[in-house]
């Protein structure tokens, strides 16, 4: 019965907004639970205590603390206890630091689903292969000590792209962009053999990836049209 309980999550996080979103994602994974919101050092103190949370959500930036002191005190309190980064942090010392203290996983704001989810299930997996692992009091082998430690590697390994996007059609578009200069959905669509709402898609997507950027060009007949071009 141990093995299929839910995994219990505590959510750190001084942004009660973003707190609710994460919490709200949470509901549409199955096999995991909200067990708590801390949006301050104390709040987060206590209800690491009480409640012992199987893994937490941990943002960077509050008003009283540092994210990775809080974690650095976590790791020291309860090697069983894992954190996941999800923050607007980019600096390569955080990123350093929360990699070499022992996060889990580290996201950047804004949080995608799809990359949210594709984090919680490598969590889950590797958590109920832990339990096993300990309810048998077994031994490890090479591989499977292997798996636990190049866990933060297979992100990059097997990227998930949202909804709607392709990977051949988004190299595509990527191709046209790299063929020319201020480049609108139309003339990307016409180009690919796509709709200008699926083209516009692919486009908006690059831009949230911040591969492109994108302007206004002003023609002297009509709307203004959006113009995309490579970073």
């Amino acid at each position: 019965m141990m093995m299929n309980q839910a995994i219990e999550v505590l959510i750190i996080e001084d942004d009660l907004r973003i707190a609710e979103i994460q919490r709200r994602f949470l509901e549409q994974i199955e096999g995991f639970h909200t067990i708590g919101i801390a949006a301050n050092y104390a709040e987060a103190k206590n209800l690491i205590d009480i409640l012992k949370p199987d893994l937490i959500l941990l943002d960077v930036y509050f008003p009283d603390m540092n994210g990775c002191d809080l974690l650095k005190e976590i790791k020291q309190l309860d090697k069983q206890t894992d954190v996941i980064m999800i923050t607007a942090a980019r600096e390569i010392e955080t990123v350093q630091e929360a990699i070499t203290i022992g996060v889990f996983d580290f996201i950047i704001k804004p949080v995608v689903f799809e990359r949210f989810k594709q984090s919680l299930k490598r969590y889950e997996e590797h958590y109920r292969k832990l339990k096993a692992i300990r309810l048998e009091n077994k031994i490890m082998g090479q591989e499977e000590v292997d798996r636990l430690l190049y866990k933060v590697h297979e992100i990059s390994e097997k990227p998930l792209l949202p909804k709607g996007i392709d990977k051949l059609t988004l190299i595509k578009v990527m191709e046209v962009l790299d063929a020319g200069q201020g480049i609108t959905a139309e003339t990307v669509a016409k180009q690919i053999g796509v709709s200008r709402t699926t083209a516009r898609r692919y486009l908006e997507h690059l831009i949230s990836q911040e591969k492109i950027a994108a302007d206004l060009s002003y023609g002297t007949i009509g709307r203004p049209e959006r113009v995309y071009v490579l970073k």
